[in-house]
């Protein structure tokens, strides 16, 4: 017997961002759009944990305890009592290390994949605050569809989303690092007053109402320029996304991933084709938003 769950990459739309607290972390007014790029995870019980990977990143992928596929498991049978003796493959489509949380997706799939598997009966909430403690971005991969998540991006409030967003995500090669990323906000705001992260009123009813146009005015992304500065070539990719018909353009959380807000389908085919000319991406990918969280296929 085996269980497999899909589960959605995302796009943060706006992402504010407060000051370094004392614990390090910063607190957010992040929101989440769920989009449709996937990964599948395949639980198989086994003699003991293991891990595998296959797709275009596979090789980008650890493979050993600190997966958060794995670390999923191992969570979620401490709390029931059972080892985490299954075999975890990771069918990967979401881009690896490009601020779109892969990695979380898949620890919000295993944790799915596990409780149907084993049958722990755990509820809603249960998988949710395990999903926290995983990672900021885990309990959003297991909700999908889109949310504004408060203090580290963990406390989610979904959001009615009134329409079909159309997206290109271009795919830079490397990855960057989220806290070298967070390291270089606070390099560059250290001597400015960082405000309280809020949500965008008017963000959010572009959402609701499904408006393109609204939301392409609307996005943000307070991390945007210390992923530019860490990896300055990314200015060319939005350049050649905007300079392709995009409506608006953004890093993608921590980056290095872009993201282009198109007008419909051919905008979004004829944005792809251009950034893959443009020689700015590893690759470009049409995608199109809300989309549904973690599900057992």
């Amino acid at each position: 017997m085996s269980v497999t769950v899909r589960v959605p990459a995302k796009v943060n739309v706006q992402l504010a961002v407060g000051a370094a607290r004392p614990d390090g972390f910063h607190d957010l007014a992040n929101v989440f759009l769920a989009v449709g790029l996937y990964d599948e995870v395949t639980v198989t019980p086994a003699d003991e944990l293991t891990v595998t990977c296959s797709g275009p990143d596979a090789a980008q992928v650890p493979l050993d305890a600190s997966n958060l596929a794995a670390r999923a498991a191992i969570a979620l049978a401490d709390r029931h009592g059972i080892a985490p003796h299954v075999h975890i493959h990771i069918a990967k489509d979401i881009p690896v290390a490009g601020g779109m949380a892969g990695g979380s997706a898949d620890g919000a799939a295993a944790l799915l994949a596990c409780d149907a598997l084993w049958s722990t009966g755990a509820t809603r909430d249960e998988l949710l605050a395990i999903c926290a403690e995983l990672g900021s971005d885990v309990p959003f991969s297991l909700v999908g569809g889109a949310a504004l998540g408060i203090g580290r991006g963990e406390q989610l409030t979904t959001i009615d989303v009134g329409g079909t967003f159309h997206w290109v995500f271009a795919v830079a090669d490397g990855g960057l690092s989220t806290p070298a990323v967070y390291g270089e906000f606070d390099r560059l705001t250290a001597d400015t007053d960082v405000p309280a992260p809020a949500a965008s009123p008017a963000l959010l009813d572009a959402l609701r109402r499904g408006d393109t146009h609204a939301l392409a005015d609307a996005l943000s992304n307070d991390l945007q320029p210390a992923a530019l500065s860490l990896r300055p070539s990314l200015a060319d990719t939005l350049a050649a996304g905007t300079g392709a018909g995009a409506l608006a353009t953004l890093v993608s959380g921590s980056g290095p991933t872009t993201a282009f807000l198109v007008a419909d389908a051919e905008s979004a085919r004829k944005v792809a084709d251009a950034l893959l000319t443009s020689g700015t991406c590893r690759t470009a990918r049409v995608a199109v938003s809300p989309a549904p969280g973690a599900t057992v296929l």
